[in-house]
């Protein structure tokens, strides 16, 4: 009998949805950019599933960087990273099953597309400059 609890609880665990961790708020956020050693954070605000803000630098240089808001991850153009062309962003975002891709911008250390998805829906895609990955894919707009 024992055994038998054992194993439904085992299993129920394992059927669960995944936990997901929470995304970060703006004080954290602004937090993590004065560890980072962002003197300033003049302005602060979501965009396109992203953090956007911006910041001074310890250098006194002024700029926009960006902030996963699941990671914390902090995508600054001047922080010396190589940033992936819009030809391997293209190659990558093939891969990850984005076609009819009809717009590509960087935006700092991030690329945003206009594509469509594995559903044939229209999104804008947020992708890692500095390795390609998906950063987010939201819908675009409710007629899709």
């Amino acid at each position: 009998m024992k055994t038998l609890m054992i194993a439904a609880a085992l299993a129920a665990t394992m059927t669960a949805a995944p936990a997901f961790a929470a995304e970060l708020g703006a004080a954290e956020v602004q937090a993590k950019l004065r560890a980072a050693g962002y003197t300033q954070v003049h302005e602060l605000e979501r965009d396109d599933g992203m953090w956007e803000a911006e910041v001074t630098r310890a250098d006194g240089s002024r700029d926009d960087v960006l902030i996963d808001p699941a990671k914390g991850e902090i995508f600054d153009s001047a922080n010396g990273r190589a940033v992936l062309d819009a030809g391997r962003i293209l190659d990558l975002a093939a891969k990850a099953g984005y076609t009819r891709i009809t717009e590509v911008d960087r935006d700092g250390a991030t690329w945003s597309l206009d594509a469509y998805n594995k559903n044939n829906q229209r999104v804008d895609v947020r992708m890692s400059g500095y390795d390609g990955r998906v950063l987010s894919s939201r819908r675009d707009g409710w007629w899709d």
